[in-house]
């Protein structure tokens, strides 16, 4: 089984979300220079970060698995937010593709 180096944890195990989030930030910053990325404070559902590039936004929710389960309200606000410009839940499973749709919605070239 082969594995990205985004979807391991330093110890040879599965990266926990906190890991996974920190790792997504840098990425982020990697292929967005000048984007800003905010932790949103712990509301019940409001996803984990608020992505500013240019006159685009997203909001992203991460989960260290496709499996993670839901909390009450995230699925609202992950739609809701999508309807208005752009969200996701992000895991390692589909952070590639989720990144390549952020690139072409803030019309940047991947």
């Amino acid at each position: 089984m082969v594995f990205s180096t985004f979807s391991m944890g330093f110890r040879g195990d599965f990266m926990t979300e906190s890991e996974f989030q920190r790792d997504l930030i840098e990425e982020l910053k990697q292929l967005f220079p000048g984007v800003l990325v905010y932790k949103n404070e712990t509301k019940q559902g409001l996803p984990d970060l608020t992505v500013l590039y240019q006159n685009h936004w997203a909001l992203l929710e991460c989960k260290k698995s496709r499996a993670a389960s839901h909390q009450p309200n995230q699925d609202y606000y992950v739609n809701r937010a999508d309807e208005m410009s752009f969200a996701r839940f992000i895991f390692p499973e589909n952070k590639q593709e989720v990144l390549d749709e952020l690139q072409q919605t803030f019309g940047v070239k991947g």
